[in-house]
């Protein structure tokens, strides 16, 4: 009896596959680094904004605090004010870990002395 042939995607190849080709670095420009720059700083002062300001004394004197009783109880509430400070310490927190993914622009391409 014969024995019976290997199906084509099962066989052996013949020859060894060649290695795939190095993945190239990205290039960025300077427009991007500015961007980066400026969404870091963006990130940092509407923070600093956002933590601040829910407990300056302004805070009452704006359209949100003439509005019907049960939003501007709301409003003066300290937990409301606390979370709005909380989402600032969100965008302070986003702005420094953008400030570390800013050096990907600095780094030197791996491989190159």
């Amino acid at each position: 009896m014969k024995p019976m042939p290997e199906p084509e995607h099962l066989a052996q190849p013949d020859t060894v596959p060649e290695t795939a080709p190095e993945p190239r670095l990205a290039r960025y420009k300077w427009y991007h680094k500015l961007a980066g720059l400026f969404a870091v700083i963006f990130c940092f002062e509407l923070g600093v904004f956002l933590l601040v300001f829910p407990w300056a004394s302004e805070w009452d004197l704006n359209y949100f605090s003439s509005l019907p009783l049960w939003a501007s109880s709301i409003w003066a509430s300290p937990y409301f004010r606390g979370a709005i400070s909380g989402l600032g310490v969100l965008n302070i927190y986003v702005s420094f870990i953008e400030v570390f993914r800013l050096r990907r622009f600095s780094a030197p391409p791996s491989g190159l002395s």
